[in-house]
């Protein structure tokens, strides 16, 4: 054979050898390790995010009042701003006319009271002498007639003294009713608190029915806002509300429901809230616009 033969048949020997070995390479004989199968997790729920209701600070008395009669205003004893205690004066009209109606009454009212005092002996001195004349009669010393007339008599004087009796009850309620006139003669707080307006000034005519002052409470603080109906988070008496200013969001303040509404808005589908507010600080006042944290529905799992 020639020399190159030779050559050829040693590459193609060598080539055969590596392809038909049955021995594994050194990178396969170690078998790869199985990875562990992880179910996908799943997400957690998602808390509820906190949303706002808008709400005004309140109290539980605030009102207008109003003139009670017609007439001048003479005087003003209070000014906004004014601490007030139940039934103070707050203005004062011109009750001359008044005061001289009801001087009259209690004059017309002692004539009545003496009147009755005087019947009462006069009733009693007739009954002495129908007394003496029945016997009189009875015993045959007395006519019919001296009987008849001294009966007319004691039951004349039993009769004045009733009517007497009567005006003295007429006059009283026309005293009484006077009193009552000269007490509307004054604008009176009808509880105790602040005047946060006042209407009216020295020197105005009012007539029934005008507006003089506004009083509020001082305390306690309240605020009024609106739960759907629908909402999953229903509130309950003394449960905890926090709340910050509309105008300053830093500015929070705590409360506690005190009342939750019974009846449910027919237009808003929602229901009044109240809480009063906790130690709250001196600057915060009723009027003021207030957003409440309320929790939102929790966002559905996918």
């Amino acid at each position: 054979m020639k020399p190159w033969g030779m050559c050829l048949v040693s590459v193609l020997a060598a080539a055969l050898g590596v392809g038909c070995s049955s021995e594994p390479a050194p990178d396969q004989a170690a078998a790869a390790p199985a990875r562990p199968v992880v179910a996908p997790a799943t997400p957690p729920s998602v808390a509820p995010a906190a949303r706002t209701i808008p709400a005004v600070l309140t109290v539980e008395h605030e009102v207008d009042v109003l003139a009670e009669h017609d007439g001048e205003i003479i005087g003003l004893d209070a000014d906004e701003g004014s601490k007030v205690e139940a039934n103070a004066v707050l203005a004062k009209m011109d009750d001359r006319q008044v005061e001289a109606a009801l001087e009259q009454a209690k004059a017309d009212l002692k004539i009545s009271e003496y009147n009755v005092q005087y019947n009462e002996a006069e009733l009693h001195a007739n009954e002495a002498r129908l007394e003496r004349a029945q016997l009189m009669f009875k015993d045959g010393l007395g006519s019919k007639a001296d009987l008849d007339t001294a009966e007319f008599m004691a039951k004349g004087s039993k009769y004045d003294l009733e009517s007497w009796k009567a005006n003295v009850v007429k006059h009283q309620a026309a005293v009484k009713s006077l009193e009552i006139e000269l007490q509307k003669m004054h604008v009176s707080a009808p509880f105790a608190g602040v005047v946060s307006r006042r209407y009216v000034r020295q020197g105005d005519v009012v007539t029934k029915g005008t507006k003089c002052f506004r009083v509020s409470q001082l305390s306690p603080l309240l605020v009024e806002f609106q739960v759907p109906e629908t909402d999953a988070h229903k509130p309950a008496v003394d449960q905890p509300v926090r709340g910050t200013l509309l105008s300053d969001p830093n500015r929070a303040f705590d409360a506690r429901i005190t009342r939750v509404g019974p009846v449910v808005d027919a237009a808003s589908g929602s229901y009044n809230v109240t809480a009063a507010l906790v130690d709250p600080s001196a600057d915060l006042k009723p009027g003021m616009a207030v957003r409440i944290a309320w929790p939102a529905p929790s966002s559905p799992r996918p």
